[in-house]
């Protein structure tokens, strides 16, 4: 049996400028990548539709595709890694397997399980950075501790980011710099070192339990001229001035380095976009009871209200404020919504609603199609301002001035609450200075609670 190596493909579904799938290309003459539906995350969701699993199908099949063109293939399978894993090591004869590291609590614990599998055979685990610039522990403080406030973190990382720079010559023989941390690899101009095996069939939609959304995919391709105005127009609902590349990141279709070298001279605050992606990512690695916990402790005394009702209407978008009901049902009708709407929703909740800050962050998980479990937590701790470099607890969004300020012509509200301004339109669940006041006051208490228990 001819000897191979894997290549465990994940959260980097490309292979143009994909660091672990060029490491294995470039060390080995034989390589098959792999994909596994894995049935630990598949069967927490909402079935039969989901629009991620969708995407996620689309894309691998579209891969599985262009390899065949080129006369090798690609393993899909759909099941639990470490059962799939001992299938594979029967089957093949398997010499190494590399692949691009991921920060998630569950994903470090699987891959610390299929290490431990792979390692009884003797068979070595290469994995590599690809999925952020920056991993844990390379953006830190002078003490060697981590940062929990991002301004200094991002000073930190762009410093780090011209530490080391090289001249390349483009295309169009002009010479450029760029720095090392954002150098790409040339993994698609590899791929004659796959291995050259029959296409093999892959798991349907159907055979997981799925089936086909309506729900559209944001395309990958970004025009300049949109990054380079990010900083005028991200903050408005209404016009197309958002890139809509999360879903992308989230799934790895697109390369962070690519965009960071494209960004970095174009937008300022669209490279900053990018580095909360890797403070947040850092934060989860650092601290990964924030899943389940407040990164400030005394956040976990606040008595919430958790109205299930009150809950309901944010759920289905019928608060009676409009810029919430309108993010809402973008949400639910698109699985993406804006992200100062975001911040308006979320902080709605937590201080309008007094409902937990979980809630809010799993609904957001079953719905998002960019859902980032780094990124989505750091935004629901940073609205109940529980988390890293929060907003007071005092800063209480009013839902009517931000709608004001980015919607003043509610051409935004208008789109998805077609009824408002109608008798059919809901009253507003809680008045905005009685919701403000209690707000202060729980808080207030349950922070004292929290210090006194500390």
């Amino acid at each position: 049996m001819k000897k191979i190596s894997l290549f465990w493909f994940r959260r980097d579904l490309r292979f143009f400028d994909n660091a672990g799938l060029y490491h294995a290309l470039k060390g080995n003459p034989s390589v098959l990548p792999l994909f596994i539906f894995d049935r630990n995350i598949l069967d927490d969701l909402e079935k039969p539709e989901d629009a991620r699993v969708q995407f996620i199908h689309d894309t691998i099949s579209n891969m599985k595709t262009s390899l065949e063109e080129r006369g090798c293939s690609m393993i899909v399978k759909y099941g639990f890694p470490e059962e799939v894993w001992k299938k594979l090591l029967e089957e093949y004869a398997v010499e190494s397997v590399y692949t691009n590291r991921d920060y998630e609590p569950y994903a470090t614990e699987r891959d610390q399980k299929v290490a431990a599998l792979l390692e009884k055979k003797g068979i070595p685990f290469h994995t590599f950075k690809d999925h952020v610039i920056f991993e844990k522990d390379e953006v830190l403080k002078d003490d060697g501790d981590p940062y929990v406030v991002f301004t200094p973190y991002s000073r930190k990382w762009k410093a780090r980011l011209d530490e080391k720079i090289s001249e390349f010559t483009n295309e169009d023989g002009e010479t450029k710099k760029i720095s090392f941390y954002l150098k790409p690899y040339p993994s698609a101009d590899l791929l004659e070192h796959l291995a050259a095996v029959d296409s093999q069939p892959m798991p349907s939609l159907a055979d997981m339990g799925f089936e086909k959304t309506d729900i559209h995919i944001p395309d990958k391709r970004v025009q300049q001229g949109l990054i380079r105005k990010y900083d005028e127009t991200r903050d408005y609902p209404a016009i197309e001035g958002t890139s809509r590349l999360s879903i992308h990141f989230r799934f790895g279709t697109i390369s962070i380095r690519e965009k960071a070298r494209k960004a970095r001279p174009l937008n300022e605050t669209f490279l900053n976009e990018l580095i909360w992606r890797d403070f947040y990512s850092q934060i989860l690695a650092h601290f990964p009871r924030v899943v389940d916990e407040s990164f400030r402790p005394e956040y976990d005394f606040i008595e919430w209200e958790n109205n299930k009702e009150h809950f309901q209407a944010w759920c289905e978008g019928k608060t009676g404020y409009p810029m919430v009901d309108a993010g809402m049902r973008q949400l639910n009708q698109t699985g993406y919504m804006h992200n100062r709407v975001r911040m308006v929703t979320a902080s709605f909740l937590t201080k309008h609603l007094l409902t937990d800050w979980r809630w809010g962050e799993a609904y957001f998980a079953k719905k998002l199609l960019d859902y980032d479990l780094a990124s989505n937590n750091g935004g629901w701790q940073w609205a109940a301002g529980s988390g890293t470099d929060a907003a007071p607890y005092f800063r209480i969004f009013n839902p009517e001035s931000q709608l004001k300020k980015f919607d003043k012509d509610l051409k935004y509200v208008k789109k998805w609450v077609p009824e408002y301004g109608t008798d059919s339109y809901p009253k507003p669940v809680v008045e905005h200075k009685a919701a403000r006041e209690r707000c202060l006051e729980r808080y207030k208490a349950g922070l004292e609670k929290g210090r006194k228990k500390g």
